[in-house]
C-alpha cells in the first residue's frame, strides 16, 4: 500500500478547514515542530527527509528565516514545491528553488481587496490628518489643537505599480474625486491602467499630492524611494505604503515627515518590522497599523485556501494555479506548470 505524499505546514491552518480536510484526503499534512532554523536544518535530514511539498506563510520566518539560499541548499530531493499563501514573496530565494527543481507557487488575487480597502482607509485618514485627533479624544482633549486636514476631490493620486492592488486602489479612490496617475517599468493597455495617466517615475513623484506604493520588493526596489525621491515631491505630500516597508528609505522619510516637507503618512509595513523608526513613532502625523493588510477571516481564508489548491495540485500531478513568474518566465519544465 502506497503512502501518501508529505506535506509539511509550517504555519497551522487556522481558517480554511475545509480545504485542509480535502487536502488530508490526497497527501500526510503535518506542522512542522522545529522550534528553530538549525533545528529545521537537523529534522530536514530526518524526520522530514521525504517531505514533497512546503506550505508556508509570510509569519513562517519566526521559525525558519527566509527561505534564502542557505535554507534552499538544506531541502531533501523529494522537496518539489513551496507554496506561499501570500501575494509577495521576498522571503523566498525563488531562482535558488528553481535552479534544484522546486516550483513555488504564491496566492496573488485572494489579497487585493483587503489590502485596497485599507490603503484606502490609510489614505483618507491621513489626508484628513485623523491621527492626531485619536490621542487628542481619550485625553480628554475633544478637537483641541486638531489641525486641519485635506479633501481629496480634486488631488492627484500616484499609484507606484499599476497591478492588481494599484487597479483596485484606483477603483476606490475614483468615487472620492482623485485623479489618478501610475507608474510601471513600461506603460500598460489601456485595459491595465484602469484608465490612469502614465507618467515617469521623476513625474508621478513631482506631480502627486498623494503617493501609494504597490510595487514588489526586489534588490532594484529596495529603498526605491529615499531622502532624493522625496526632496523631488510636492512639499505636503501624503505617502501611503501597505507593500513592502523597505521600498522606502524609512529613516528619510521620519526625517522629511519631521521636517514637514510630507505632511502625513499612513503605513502598514517597516523596513525592520516589528521595529519601526522611533521618529515615526512619535509623529501624531504618522497613522500606523501593524501589517494589517490581509488581517481578516475572508480573506486570510481565501489565502490558506489557495495555496492548499496549488499543493493539491503538486501532489496529484495537475496544473499549478499559480507559479511565480520569475519562474514562468524560465520554462515550463523548471516550474512544474503542465
Amino acid at each position: 500500500m502506497t503512502s501518501l505524499p508529505r506535506i509539511l505546514f509550517f504555519n497551522p491552518v487556522r481558517h480554511a478547514h475545509q480545504a485542509y480536510e480535502a487536502l488530508q484526503s490526497v497527501a500526510a499534512c503535518e506542522v512542522v515542530t522545529s522550534a528553530s532554523r538549525a533545528e529545521f536544518f537537523s529534522d530536514i535530514r530526518g524526520k522530514y527527509n521525504d517531505v514533497q511539498v512546503i506550505y508556508r506563510t509570510s509569519a513562517s520566518g519566526a521559525v525558519a528565516g527566509n527561505f534564502d539560499e542557505e535554507f534552499i541548499s538544506h531541502l531533501p530531493p523529494s522537496l518539489k514545491y513551496i507554496c506561499h499563501n501570500g501575494a509577495g514573496y521576498d522571503q523566498i530565494d525563488v531562482h535558488a528553488a528553481a535552479a534544484r527543481g522546486i516550483s513555488v507557487t504564491y496566492a496573488p488575487d485572494p489579497v487585493t481587496a483587503a489590502t485596497a480597502d485599507l490603503t484606502l482607509f490609510l489614505l483618507l485618514g491621513a489626508l484628513r490628518q485623523l491621527n492626531p485627533s485619536f490621542s487628542k479624544l481619550r485625553s480628554g482633549q475633544f478637537k483641541k489643537g486638531v489641525a486641519f486636514g485635506h479633501d481629496p476631490q480634486g488631488k492627484t493620486l500616484g499609484i507606484l505599480g499599476m497591478g492588481r492592488i494599484g487597479r483596485a486602489v484606483k477603483a476606490r479612490a475614483d468615487p472620492f474625486g482623485l485623479k489618478t496617475v501610475y507608474h510601471n517599468r513600461n506603460p500598460l493597455p489601456n485595459d491595465l491602467g484602469a484608465g490612469a495617466s502614465y507618467v515617469s517615475f521623476d513625474q508621478l513623484l513631482a506631480e502627486s499630492d498623494i503617493i501609494s506604493v504597490h510595487v514588489p520588493l526586489s534588490a532594484k526596489t529596495k529603498h526605491l524611494i529615499g531622502a532624493k525621491e522625496i526632496a523631488k515631491m510636492k512639499p505636503g505630500v501624503v505617502l501611503v505604503n501597505t507593500a513592502r516597508g523597505a521600498i522606502i528609505d524609512e529613516a528619510a522619510m521620519a526625517v522629511a515627515l519631521d521636517e514637514g516637507r510630507i505632511a502625513a503618512v499612513g503605513l502598514d509595513v517597516y523596513e525592520q518590522e516589528p521595529f519601526i523608526d522611533e521618529r515615526l513613532m512619535k509623529n501624531e502625523r504618522a497613522l500606523l497599523v501593524p501589517h494589517l493588510g490581509t488581517h481578516t477571516t475572508e480573506t486570510l481564508a481565501k489565502m490558506e485556501a489557495h495555496a492548499m489548491e496549488n499543493a493539491k495540485r503538486a501532489v496529484l500531478g495537475q496544473d499549478l494555479l499559480t507559479v511565480v513568474p520569475e519562474q514562468l518566465a524560465r520554462s515550463n519544465g523548471v516550474t512544474g506548470v503542465h
